[in-house]
């Protein structure tokens, strides 16, 4: 046993964990009844020293052993926590169906279960990653005066928007969850997994076949839930039970947020952040230069973790930072702490978008728009940006994807000072399109001297018949959310702004016909113009520290 609990620590300082000082004891594959007669599984570990101690619950659908049982379970309970870290409905060797993102009744039941345990000490906290964040808004509102902290990185408490980022379809990121979670069947499944799925994904969506065969390419078989996915838009009932957004102001636990500049689910946590400072709550947010399954993040999150538990759980204020909000300024390379998101004291400045390729905050001039075509048959590619694991580098040189003549870029003059941009970025377009059924890319980019052009943030939107209504030139007025960003443009540096109709595939090219995205198979072109003129500007709006 204490040969185990060696290899155990071992195997945390291996991983880069912060090891505790307490021995830690291990029981497996604890009983939890929950629903339909159904029982899941549970470890729990406990250090030796410490009688009934707060306890950290992590739910996953990723197992409970290996690495992952090392991150949650025996690093907490070496700090003086226990830890319970239960498997989900239908994974690794719990029972039932796996029902992604079906997660309520099942974790309201494992907290019942868990308060009435002996050694349960009257107060517990939650953590984790992604779906493991995901889980506990699915339980926070309701889990009771128990539930003390929670911890979450790279999560939201809804999916929706994610997966139908803009009206579109995030179809990669889906096709490699699902896949991820169709392999996982033993500990280190999620190694070897979560270097083939991007491959098998991205395999598949260059195959060419419609999309609702793309889950049997990767996979070997159909998934139900890829299936819901393609036949669910936002604005189905199919989201309604799996959306936690409503009750996250009424959340009482303390929560510390971790996000990532290049994390598929940014935008989205921080509505969630919005929403606990409307209902009066003060969370802490760290955003890092991380992308989502980012080792370094995951790493520095445990950490984070360990000191907000410390602080809410074992009544250790003085181990939290003074400022609630923590942001990583890349371009300067440097964290910087603020008391709010958005940070005060930033203002919007608009950088328009000139003819003949200029950007400035100056209001362009009369002229003739600017046009390319766009083929679905031949999508514009996805080249570095928000991504669910790492086979495709969030921050990529993107000067091979703007020699596309299917990929308009805005640049400004060399700047001749710094300028920092931290917070919200958006844009608006005036565009004219020969189909009603189209997409828009904006992705803002820091051009280096050498002209290296590093891709910061973007934002995507689907149009469709009426949405936004075309004025009597066809001419619609189209609103586009780019994800945040926290940057300084060096002096020396311009600023970029690409305007282009796909990001393949990251989200799913617009056939332009408006079929049901899963079936589509007929693909037609879509010639788009760019408006830049006094009553038609378009611009991409930043977030800009007053100099």
């Amino acid at each position: 046993m204490e040969g185990l609990g060696l290899m155990r620590r071992l195997g945390v300082s291996a991983l880069g964990l912060p090891n505790g000082p307490h021995r830690v004891t291990v029981r497996r594959d604890l009983d939890v009844p929950v629903a339909d007669g159904v029982t899941l599984l549970a470890d729990h570990y406990a250090p030796a020293d410490v009688d009934r101690a707060p306890v950290v619950l992590v739910r996953s659908p990723y197992g409970r052993r290996g690495p992952f049982g090392l991150m949650c379970g025996q690093t907490f309970a070496s700090h003086g926590f226990q830890a319970v870290v239960q498997s989900v409905r239908g994974g690794f060797g719990s029972g039932g169906v796996f029902e992604p993102l079906d997660e309520r009744e099942d974790g309201l039941a494992t907290v019942e279960w868990l308060k009435a345990q002996p050694w349960f000490g009257g107060t517990f906290a939650m953590h984790g990653p992604s779906y493991l964040g995901y889980v506990q808004w699915a339980l926070a509102a309701e889990a009771g005066p128990e539930l003390r902290a929670l911890s979450m990185q790279v999560t939201a408490s809804t999916f929706r928007d994610a997966v139908n980022v803009g009206g579109t379809f995030a179809l990669e990121s889906a096709l490699i969850w699902v896949d991820l979670t169709a392999r996982m069947k033993h500990p280190l499944s999620g190694i070897t997994t979560g270097i083939m799925s991007p491959r098998r994904a991205r395999r598949a969506t260059l195959s060419g076949r419609p999309l609702a065969e793309l889950d049997s390419l990767a996979t070997g078989t159909t998934q139900r839930f890829f299936q819901d996915l393609l036949t669910n838009g936002p604005d189905t009932p199919f989201w309604d039970k799996r959306d936690f957004s409503p009750t996250v102001s009424q959340v009482g636990a303390p929560v510390n947020m971790t996000g990532g500049w290049y994390d598929i689910f940014l935008p989205w946590q921080l509505k969630d952040y919005a929403a606990l400072r409307a209902g009066g709550h003060r969370p802490y947010l760290t955003i890092g230069p991380w992308f989502h399954a980012d080792a370094k993040m995951m790493r520095d999150s445990i950490s984070e973790s360990i000191r907000w538990f410390r602080a809410h759980l074992l009544d250790e204020p003085d181990v939290l930072r003074d400022e609630p909000v923590r942001l990583y300024v890349t371009g300067a390379g440097e964290w910087r702490d603020f008391p709010d998101w958005p940070v005060p004291g930033m203002r919007e400045e608009r950088w328009n978008l000139q003819p003949g390729g200029g950007l400035s905050p100056d209001a362009p001039p009369e002229s003739e728009p600017d046009s390319y075509r766009y083929d679905p048959a031949h999508p514009t590619p996805f080249l570095g940006g928000p991504t669910l694991l790492g086979d495709t580098r969030p921050q990529t040189d993107q000067r091979r994807l703007e020699r596309r003549r299917d990929v308009l870029t805005f640049t400004s003059a060399e700047l001749t000072e710094d300028l920092e941009a931290i917070g919200p970025v958006s844009a608006e377009l005036h565009i004219r399109s020969d189909r009603e059924h189209t997409d828009f890319v904006v992705r803002l980019c820091d051009v280096a001297p050498d002209g290296t052009s590093l891709n910061l943030c973007e934002g995507m939107r689907r149009l469709v018949p009426g949405t936004p209504e075309p004025d009597g030139d066809g001419v619609r007025h189209v609103a586009v959310e780019l994800w945040p960003v926290g940057h300084r443009f060096q002096a020396g540096h311009r600023i970029r702004v690409q305007v282009c109709s796909g990001a393949y595939p990251r989200v799913a090219r617009n056939t332009g016909t408006g079929e049901p995205i899963g079936t589509a198979t007929h693909l037609v072109t879509a010639d788009q113009e760019i408006f830049h003129a006094p009553g038609r500007p378009s611009a991409v709006v930043l977030p800009v520290l007053p100099r």
